[in-house]
């Protein structure tokens, strides 16, 4: 798969994350069948998934995002009401039990 392709895939799963709901980077990869969640994070990091990706939506499998994307994440998953839980450690982390997506198995 070409790294253009990479990114397509990974676009096609985060733009069907359904609001309120989250996937891991773990989850991205799989259902785009790509070999790492490393390589779903990088495109990304990169915003090579688009810039209208719902990039909220996927988060670590912790639940968490890095502290820079923290505030406005928070402001998406209020609004979308994404459950969430408090934590001393984050500003906010997302309940993976009750947010994850459970995506359709790809074909």
């Amino acid at each position: 798969m070409t790294g253009h392709d990479a990114a397509g895939a990974v676009r096609g799963v985060v733009l069907g994350i359904p609001r309120a709901r989250v996937l891991s980077y773990g989850d991205v990869a799989e259902l785009a069948g790509l070999a790492t969640p490393r390589l779903a994070a990088r495109i990304m990091a990169l915003g090579q998934a688009g810039e209208d990706a719902p990039w909220w939506r996927v988060v670590r499998a912790d639940g968490t995002l890095p502290d820079r994307l923290q505030i406005t994440a928070r402001e998406h998953y209020e609004r979308e009401g994404t459950p969430l839980r408090e934590t001393s450690a984050h500003w906010v982390q997302v309940d993976m039990p009750r947010a994850r997506w459970n995506a359709p198995a790809p074909r």
